[in-house]
C-alpha cells in the first residue's frame, strides 16, 4: 500500500529559538588587557566565571596584569570589571589563584593579618580551647581566609603545614605574630615535595629558625599525650578527633572495644582512662604509630592490648576465630587521595566496613570515620549502608558528626569538609 507521508528528516524541523540574550563579549585594548582596567588597583586579575571557591583555576581566569608576580597579593576583578577580592597568585600552580578575601573593598597585608588574629581570638577567647587542652588548630587554611596554611598548638609549640608560595613568603612576618598571639615560642614548619616543586617554594631556606623540636608532650580532655614530630605524621597528633574521642569514652563503659587503624591511641586511651571500658585493643599497620601509642598508654597507666598489623588482615583473622567485640571503631587513613583513585577509595571503605560490622556483636557500637574531602558525608553514610546491607544487618543511626569547631569549613569549599564520623547502634 502506498504511503504518501513524507519521510521525517532531522534538518526538516524547524529552527529552535533560544531567547537567551547573547553572552556580552568583555571589550579589551589591542593589547587583550580589558577595557576600563588602567583604573583597577594594581596588581590584578580578571576572572572569567564568578566562583566563591576560594581555589581558583587556569580556566577560569582572563587577563592578568603584567606587575601580578609569584606570591604576589592581587585584587580580582569579575567579567564584569567590578572588584571581586582578593588572593595569592602564583601562575606555575594548579590552582593560580587562590582566594583570600571577596568583597568590593581594596585589600591588603593588613587585612591578612587581621584574618590571623581572628583564627587565634575564635580558638582562645570564643570556643576557650585552653580550658581543656592545649593542642588544637590555630589556622584552618582557606576556612580561615589564609590559603594553603594549617597551624596546630602542641604546647608551645606551633605546627606550620604550607601549601601555597603566597603563604611561604609571608612566614617571617606571620610567625613571630602567630607566637605572641599564642603563648608560644617555638616551630617546626613542612611543605610536601610535590606541593613545594609545583608551587615553587624552596624549602631548604625554611625562615625564622627556631629551638630544636622532637616530643612534646600536651594534654586533652585530663589525657596526657606525646607528640613526636620527627615521627608522627604531617603535623603530629590528629586534634580534630579531640571531641569525637570524648564522646566515645561516654558510650563504652566496661564495652570490649576494637579500634582498628588507632594510629597513636587517642580512641584507646580515651576509651580505657575517661570510660572505664573492658578489654581495649588497637590495631594499626605503622610500626612507629604503635610504638608512639604504648608510650602514650604508659605514660597515662593504662592497659591496652597494641597489635602491630593490616587492619584487613587483623579483622578477618578475627572474623575467622568468631571473635566479636562491643564496640568498633575504625578510623583509618585517607583511601581517596585524588579523583583517579576515587573508586578503588569507595572500594576500602566498603571492606573495611563491612570487615569491621563482622567483628561487632549485635546490638554493638559501631563508629566509622573518613578523612577523604572529596567523599560527601551522603556519599560516606551510603557506603556504610551498603556494607551493612551486605551482611544483613540495619544501622540504627544516631549521628554524623565532623572535627572539632577549630576547624571549621566554608559554605563554597564543601572539599573543607572532609572528616566524617558516623555513630550507629549495629543490629
Amino acid at each position: 500500500m502506498y504511503n504518501d507521508k513524507k519521510p521525517f528528516r532531522r534538518d526538516s524541523r524547524p529552527p529552535r529559538r533560544d531567547n537567551t540574550p547573547p553572552a556580552r563579549k568583555r571589550l579589551t585594548y589591542r593589547d587583550g588587557t580589558p577595557l576600563g582596567s588602567e583604573a583597577w588597583i594594581s596588581p590584578w586579575v580578571e576572572l572569567k566565571y564568578f566562583s566563591y571557591n576560594p581555589a581558583v583555576f587556569p580556566r577560569m581566569i582572563g587577563a592578568i596584569s603584567p606587575e601580578a608576580g609569584p606570591g604576589e597579593l592581587v585584587h580580582v576583578y569579575d567579567k564584569n570589571g567590578e572588584l571581586f577580592g582578593a588572593g595569592f597568585w602564583n601562575e606555575p600552580s594548579r590552582t593560580p589563584l587562590r582566594m583570600v578575601y571577596h568583597g568590593k573593598d581594596a585589600f591588603s597585608e593588613t587585612g591578612l593579618d587581621k584574618a590571623i588574629a581572628a583564627a587565634v581570638r575564635l580558638r582562645r577567647e570564643v570556643l576557650r580551647l585552653d580550658e581543656t587542652t592545649n593542642a588544637y588548630r590555630v589556622i584552618h587554611g582557606d576556612s580561615d581566609g589564609i590559603g594553603g596554611l594549617i597551624v596546630d598548638r602542641y604546647a608551645d609549640v606551633l605546627s606550620l603545614e604550607v601549601s601555597t608560595l603566597g603563604a611561604w613568603q609571608r612566614l617571617e612576618r606571620w610567625l613571630p605574630m602567630l607566637h605572641k598571639l599564642c603563648g608560644t615560642s617555638r616551630h617546626v614548619i613542612q611543605v610536601d615535595e610535590d606541593i613545594a616543586r609545583m608551587e615553587g617554594i624552596d624549602a631548604r631556606n625554611l625562615p625564622c629558625p627556631s629551638a630544636p623540636v622532637r616530643i612534646v608532650k600536651i594534654h586533652e580532655n585530663g589525657i596526657t599525650y606525646e607528640v613526636d614530630f620527627a615521627q608522627g605524621h604531617k603535623t603530629g597528633f590528629f586534634c580534630d578527633q579531640r571531641d569525637n574521642r570524648l564522646k566515645f569514652s561516654t558510650m563504652v563503659k566496661g564495652a570490649s572495644v576494637l579500634d582498628l587503624c588507632c594510629y597513636s591511641g587517642g580512641f584507646s586511651i580515651a576509651a580505657k582512662m575517661l570510660g572505664e571500658a573492658g578489654d581495649v585493643t588497637a590495631v594499626d599497620l605503622d610500626e612507629k604509630a604503635i610504638a608512639m601509642a604504648k608510650r602514650n598508654a604508659n605514660i597515662n597507666n593504662q592497659r591496652i592490648n597494641f597489635v602491630h598489623a593490616d587492619a584487613f588482615v587483623y579483622a578477618r583473622q578475627m572474623v575467622r576465630n568468631g571473635t566479636l567485640f562491643d564496640a568498633v571503631l575504625l578510623d583509618p587513613p585517607k583511601f581517596i587521595i585524588g579523583r583517579d583513585g576515587y573508586d578503588e577509595g569507595i572500594k576500602k571503605y566498603h571492606d573495611l566496613n563491612m570487615l569491621g560490622l563482622q567483628c561487632l556483636r549485635p546490638g554493638g557500637l559501631f563508629v566509622t570515620c573518613s578523612c577523604s574531602g572529596l567523599l560527601t558525608p551522603s556519599d560516606f553514610e551510603r557506603v556504610i549502608i551498603k556494607a551493612a546491607q551486605r551482611q544483613g544487618r540495619k544501622l540504627q543511626i544516631m549521628a554524623m558528626t565532623g572535627p572539632g569547631w577549630d576547624h571549621p569549613f566554608l559554605s563554597t569549599y564543601p572539599e573543607g569538609r572532609y572528616l566524617k564520623v558516623l555513630w550507629a547502634i549495629a543490629l
